[in-house]
């Protein structure tokens, strides 16, 4: 009886849940294909994937929410009620947002890769090392004397950056 009663809504949600799994499978192809076009690491490309399944989830459930008879009014006062609690709790942590997006931004517009050797022009602190890595938060930067410098992605982004030299990656490993 339960089930008879449920049948057009448990029917949309196996359609919906299908969409969900062949739009993800589509993104996730073609997130592997840009990453992997641009040379960025396999690393990058999951937690892009990641990112982009977590957002299409959530969309997901929303949907799911109105398909069991959820007002889209109520959804909408629940979903920025939640995002307004999140905000404010995500304000403390801008920082990490910040080099968060910082890094889906450098996912698809990063002029530079692994290997490559750069200046990154901070008067302050200017450096000159080979991007060992690209992650998440930060860069990776291994200075010729050896050092290893972690740069958070948001700087990178404001600052003017010089490639010295292309595949300097090769050089760095005569090093050891």
């Amino acid at each position: 009886m339960f089930f008879k009663n449920l049948q057009s809504e448990i029917l949309a949600s196996a359609i919906l849940l299908l969409v969900f799994i062949v739009i993800r499978l589509l993104l996730k192809i073609s997130i592997k294909k840009i990453g992997r076009k641009s040379g960025i690491n396999d690393a990058r490309i999951g937690l892009i994937s990641r990112y982009t399944t977590f957002t299409l989830f959530l969309v997901f459930l929303l949907i799911l929410a109105y398909i069991f008879g959820a007002e889209l009014e109520n959804l909408t006062v629940i979903f920025s009620s939640v995002f307004a609690v999140l905000g404010v709790g995500l304000f403390a942590v801008w920082s990490i947002l910040s080099n968060i997006t910082s890094g889906i931004i450098m996912f698809f517009s990063f002029p530079y890769k692994v290997g490559d050797k750069i200046k990154i022009h901070d008067k302050d602190a200017p450096i000159e090392a080979i991007i060992e890595d690209i992650r998440a938060f930060q860069l990776l930067l291994r200075q010729d004397d050896g050092d290893l410098v972690t740069y958070p992605n948001n700087l990178i982004l404001q600052k003017a950056v010089t490639l010295v030299k292309k595949d300097a990656i090769e050089h760095f490993g005569d090093m050891h």
